[in-house]
């Protein structure tokens, strides 16, 4: 295993701004989970959204503390289109999730939790593969973890493909009327998309790490 730390400079900084920026990802899909909990005893113009809203700010926070250190140093442990381009990938995780609740927040019907929980499910998944990844880089390049739960992270993003498919299904052979089911295949296709923000941020580590492995 090849360290880059010592390949490429012992400044813990960044390693400290990407894996806190991917734990706050993760914390939003935390929140998420627990949100459509909520939703069970409750309508979800009653759930406050504040946590959310501050998630998505910390992250903001982080990304821009992350640019002003590219700014000023002049050797980073990783190569600086590198760091910014995870940085990016992990902020538009607790983005989406922010947008996810938002748009139910004004749904006008009963929200079909369930359904949405299977989704929550992979995403939660997919967000701690990321976290156990970007963790990874501060050590150095060992491959085989990487793969290991990239694998996990593929697999996430894969199956959420598969219950979105399914839930559009019901939907269109279900008796929902049409405003009902245009907003439902939209918040559906939404939630996957986190998913798949989670899959782009581990395709740049993985990236990362076939560069130096």
């Amino acid at each position: 295993m090849l360290s880059l730390k010592k390949l490429l400079g012992k400044d813990d900084k960044f390693f400290d701004l990407l894996e806190a920026g991917a734990e706050e990802a993760k914390t939003s899909v935390d929140l998420f989970s627990k949100y459509l909990h909520k939703l069970d005893s409750t309508s979800a113009g009653t759930v406050p959204l504040d946590d959310f809203i501050q998630t998505r700010r910390k992250e903001k926070r982080i990304r821009h503390q992350m640019t002003e250190e590219l700014s000023k140093t002049f050797v980073t442990p990783l190569e600086r289109e590198d760091i910014e381009a995870l940085s990016f990938a992990l902020y538009r995780i607790p983005k989406q999730v922010e947008k996810i609740v938002e748009r139910l927040s004004i749904y006008p019907g009963r929200v079909p939790t369930t359904a949405f929980q299977r989704q929550s499910d992979l995403m939660l998944q997919a967000a701690e593969a990321v976290v156990f990844m970007v963790k990874q880089l501060r050590g150095g390049t060992n491959l085989e973890k990487i793969q290991g739960a990239n694998d996990r992270l593929q697999y996430a993003e894969g199956e959420a493909d598969k219950v979105m498919l399914a839930l559009l299904k019901e939907l269109y052979h279900g008796p929902y009327e049409a405003k009902e089911l245009v907003i439902l295949q939209e918040l559906y296709e939404m939630v996957e998309q986190a998913v798949d923000r989670c899959r782009n941020a581990g395709n740049i580590v993985v990236q990362i790490v076939l560069k130096h492995s």
